[in-house]
């Protein structure tokens, strides 16, 4: 009996063990470089940083190394910043999801797109051959609207509707 509480106790030890070392393994993902925003330090961006998901899609929350910033996927499919410049007037294509106008910036392959009307603003970069736009900012609307928005997107349909001077 007593060989075979030894026997037990010394396969739990290794079974212990290499459980543990396999929770370390996978949660030692190396730290995202990511360069902060200039207005990284603004308050406003708490609210959002602490709101974001663990997950977009399939791809992981992992940490980054400058604050206001957030990455997903190993390797990296999606990075926000948050404090970026706020875009002013654009021709370029702006999207409403969930209730946050975003501007999109095709690349090739990466897109940039950023909130529109809300100061700080926040920027996601992302290649859409690797993850869904339409995920990505379904799931990262949320967040976004801890910062309010004090302008939204007008398109042309909405240029014609305004009063004219008499």
């Amino acid at each position: 009996m007593f060989q075979f509480s030894r026997l037990v106790s010394a396969r739990l030890a290794v079974a212990v063990v290499a459980v543990a070392a396999g929770l370390a393994l996978t949660s030692c993902s190396p730290v995202v470089d990511v360069t902060p925003a200039k207005d990284a330090a603004n308050a406003a961006c708490a609210p959002m940083m602490l709101a974001l998901p663990d997950a977009i899609g399939d791809a992981k929350m992992r940490k980054t190394n400058a604050q206001a910033t957030a990455a997903w996927g190993d390797p990296s499919m999606v990075i926000l910043r948050c404090g970026v410049n706020v875009p002013g007037p654009t021709t370029d294509r702006c999207v409403s999801v969930n209730g946050v106008d975003w501007v999109i910036k095709e690349g090739n392959p990466v897109w940039t797109l950023t909130t529109f009307g809300r100061e700080p603003a926040t920027e996601i970069l992302m290649d859409p051959n690797k993850i869904s736009s339409a995920t990505v900012l379904a799931d990262l609307s949320a967040p976004a609207l801890k910062i309010k928005a004090t302008r939204n997107c007008v398109g042309q349909e909405d240029l014609q509707n305004l009063p004219t001077s008499k």
